[in-house]
């Protein structure tokens, strides 16, 4: 999906919530989708600290986090728990489905693809009457570089 359409879809889904896209959720709306990485709110307003804007364009942090919210409720972003207390998120629209490797130490994210696993859940599913609408994959554990500076 174009940048443009996921744009316009987003400031559709902002009038029917009676809101309008101001230049700050305007400048978060771009962030959030010219990074593939995922990334909290906190992270995220670093990013936008680093930047030299006009002070018009500065976003506040109440700002940022009812932005991402939005973001997630209209489905243009996933929350995704890698279990810190502290949400990640990710955009979603244009990228095909995966799962996510989640190391409970330093909170590093994988993404990954198996059909094999796509087809038993699907098999699963099917086999106690459930129709799958969405699934969401977390493998928890530890990475090998936490394994390494446990040693």
């Amino acid at each position: 999906m174009k940048h443009e359409t996921i744009r316009r879809s987003f400031e559709d889904f902002l009038k029917t919530k009676g809101l309008r896209l101001t230049r700050q959720r305007s400048r978060i709306f771009e962030k959030a989708f010219a990074t593939h990485d995922h990334f909290t709110a906190e992270t995220f307003l670093g990013w936008l600290g680093e930047e030299d804007v006009p002070k018009p364009e500065r976003v506040s942090r109440a700002t940022v986090y009812r932005t991402l919210g939005l973001l997630t409720d209209g489905g243009f972003l996933e929350l995704l728990d890698v279990g810190s207390g502290e949400a990640h998120y990710e955009h979603v629209i244009g990228h095909k489905h995966h799962d996510h490797l989640i190391c409970s130490s330093c909170s590093r994210i994988v993404e990954f693809m198996d059909q094999r696993i796509e087809d038993l859940q699907e098999e699963i599913a099917r086999s106690h009457g459930f129709e799958l609408t969405h699934h969401d994959l977390r493998l928890m554990g530890i990475c090998k570089s936490c394994r390494r500076k446990a040693k």
